[in-house]
């Protein structure tokens, strides 16, 4: 059970999640009529932004001992990665600007910031899950350009399947001792409010 719960930890990370979110919206929304370059384009920027800049450095810090665990499972080493998580969605949401996409694509990344500058806060005093966030804020994504009549496709069955993957995804997280009921749906609540509330201004 814990080689499963493991398995969706990781593949469900934080440091992932942003990029299956912007291919998410590139594929199922109005954007899907792009060319698809420039749709790989723009999710290689945000892969960039969101995952490549913030693990390396969650490495190096952890090379350098700032860290000992890069999976930043005590709280107490969370501030820095946070903070430059933190940088990386608001840099990747001004790209986003600078490429005029839509507004509820750019808040989607500005809500991603918002939720890991709340967790930054929070960490201080409790051990919320960024895991559960960062699924949160996903779920926001779809229900938002459901809502707002953006999608080229249905998204009741994608609907579905991320709330599925987002109970999987905290199952492990208890499973593996990570957090607690409370921390998990804290998190998801978390991302998903931000986002939601944020990609509603136009």
């Amino acid at each position: 059970m814990d080689k499963i719960a493991r398995f969706f930890s990781n593949i469900l990370s934080p440091i992932f999640i942003p990029t299956y979110s912007v291919f998410m919206a590139l594929w199922t929304s109005i954007l899907c009529f792009l060319p698809t370059g420039t749709r790989w384009a723009v999710v290689a920027v945000a892969f960039v932004f969101t995952c490549v800049i913030p693990s390396s450095t969650i490495f190096i810090l952890y090379k350098i001992g700032r860290i000992s665990d890069p999976a930043l499972n005590n709280r107490h080493e969370r501030p820095i990665p946070y903070i430059i998580t933190t940088l990386c969605y608001i840099a990747a949401a001004v790209y986003m600007i600078r490429i005029h996409a839509p507004m509820w694509l750019t808040m989607f990344l500005f809500g991603g910031a918002l939720a890991a500058l709340i967790s930054f806060v929070v960490t201080f005093r409790w051990k919320i899950s960024a895991h559960m966030a960062a699924i949160g804020g996903m779920v926001a994504l779809a229900f938002r350009i459901a809502n707002d009549q953006v999608n080229a496709m249905p998204m009741d069955l994608i609907i579905y399947l991320l709330i599925l993957l987002a109970g999987i995804l905290g199952t492990s997280r208890i499973i593996l001792n990570r957090h607690t009921l409370g921390q998990v749906l804290a998190g998801a609540l978390n991302g998903f409010i931000c986002v939601y509330l944020l990609s509603m201004i136009n």
